[in-house]
């Protein structure tokens, strides 16, 4: 009981201390700098006609995250990214363009996450319908082995979010420290001193998926902790 206890625990400081330190690098790199040449916006619409990616639109969220869209070919910036000229805006924006630009150029494993990404949510409703309601079926048909196949398979399902996650990272930090960094510093957009800063702002936007994955894992773990009542 207690090792289950120190282990939701420990998943708990895992989630929550990248969450936290992402929360105060955005924060602490989100002061308006005059001397940059632009906003997020700005810039995103600049790379995004300077790359030549043809159909590629940048847009401004009324709310929600930012984001690309591959289907809609769309760059989309929270309002904080797309109207501040400060460090964390023009990263955060170059690192979605280098989505767009992964896309322009076929970046296979962006693609992958692209067609994961749609069947994740509904497999983690399927999950919980179908680990709720096997002990019931398995009484209706009065049948264990079917009762073992839902359970298996509902466990089977709750994994698919863990390993989506972990497609993810590497779709994030190519397009921070691949695209997005290169874009920023070859291209004269940011002074070589402030690579440091950048770095960590795109480290930390990363981080943001190793806590999503941590989530998924929790989630896991508390369908076992309750199965094993």
């Amino acid at each position: 009981m207690l090792l289950g206890i120190a282990g939701f625990c420990l998943l708990l400081i895992l989630i929550l201390g990248p969450n936290l330190w992402t929360r105060y690098v955005f924060k602490h790199y989100d002061t308006t700098l005059d001397e940059l040449p632009g906003t997020g916006g700005e810039l995103a619409q600049h790379l995004v006609s300077r790359l030549k990616l043809d159909g590629c639109k940048v847009e401004a969220l009324e709310s929600g995250g930012d984001h690309y869209d591959p289907e809609s070919k769309a760059v989309r910036l929270s309002p904080d990214v797309y109207e501040r000229k400060s460090l964390t805006s023009v990263v955060i924006a170059a690192h979605e363009v280098g989505h767009a630009l992964q896309h322009h150029q076929g970046f296979k494993p962006l693609y992958l996450r692209w067609k994961l990404a749609g069947y994740i949510a509904r497999a983690e409703k399927m999950a919980s319908i179908i680990l709720v309601s096997f002990p019931f079926v398995a009484i209706l048909i009065k049948s264990p082995l079917i009762g073992a196949l839902m359970l298996g398979s509902g466990i089977l399902i709750l994994v698919l979010p863990i390993i989506f996650h972990l497609v993810t990272l590497p779709v994030e930090w190519d397009a921070s420290f691949n695209r997005a960094l290169p874009l920023l510093f070859d291209g004269g957009y940011l002074p070589q001193s402030a690579e440091p800063s950048a770095r960590r702002i795109l480290t930390a936007a990363a981080l943001t998926y190793v806590a999503a994955s941590l989530s998924s894992l929790l989630n896991f773990y508390r369908w076992i902790a309750f199965l094993r009542r």
